[in-house]
């Protein structure tokens, strides 16, 4: 997952999407559209990019690319950029996403990373099994949050880390069902540490992060926010 909703897909939630829901019902409905906006980026990009991302796993967190050698890492909502392709060094490094074969055929076969086409709620991976886990603006995207939750805390060791960057939203949409606010950092305090937590506001995600603009809280605005946070799992 990468931005908000689009003019274009928020135009066709509105005028198609109860005649698709009665169709083909609600979980076809949003990968559709999920899958038509990564189509979407595709054709205007032509090449989509992942140079980003690099930046958010490493020095945004405060990691270095040294820190992944050797080690597991998982990208939930991967997307179809090769999120983890700058993690040379890293064991394993695996994208999962309901729209992983899609996202294969849409130029993920040529990245070194692999894709596992699986949600949030189901990781098929054992316990204690990665090292790194990140969501980066997919955590809203799931079906089950609660579920999504606990099988992040399962498939990180000790001591390993979940890196969350996530939209932060008062309504739900077809994409983003599970709209939740800045206190989704209580439901992962049973199992994990906070190390950094960070709130800021914008409409793009990453410029908003990269030049700080900061969430004025005391504004009551209804609006978009975005949460950052760097949770350890506890020993």
């Amino acid at each position: 997952m990468e931005v908000r909703d689009s003019k274009f897909l928020q135009w066709s939630y509105k005028n198609g999407s109860k005649l698709f829901q009665k169709l083909f019902g609600e979980r076809r409905q949003k990968e559709f559209y999920e899958w038509l906006f990564w189509m979407s980026k595709k054709v205007r990009e032509r090449h989509l990019s992942n140079h980003h991302y690099e930046y958010f796993f490493t020095t945004y967190f405060g990691f270095s690319k040294e820190d992944f050698t050797n080690k597991k890492v998982l990208d939930i909502g991967c997307g179809p950029r090769g999120s983890l392709e700058w993690a040379n060094g890293a064991s394993e490094r695996v994208g999962l996403d309901t729209l992983a074969d899609k996202y294969v055929r849409m130029g993920g076969k040529h990245h070194q990373m692999q894709y596992i086409k699986a949600g949030a709620e189901s990781i098929p991976f054992d316990d204690n099994y990665f090292d790194f886990v990140s969501s980066f603006n997919s955590l809203d995207h799931v079906d089950n949050l609660s579920k999504s939750i606990q099988e992040i805390g399962r498939v990180i060791r000790p001591g390993g880390y979940f890196l969350l960057i996530s939209d932060i939203h008062s309504y739900p949409t077809i994409c983003e069902p599970s709209a939740f606010q800045w206190d989704i950092v209580e439901k992962f305090k049973d199992r994990f540490d906070v190390l950094k937590e960070d709130h800021y506001e914008g409409n793009l995600m990453y410029t908003s992060i990269r030049v700080g603009l900061e969430f004025d809280h005391k504004n009551q605005k209804d609006r978009y926010g975005i949460i950052t946070v760097l949770f350890q799992k506890k020993s």
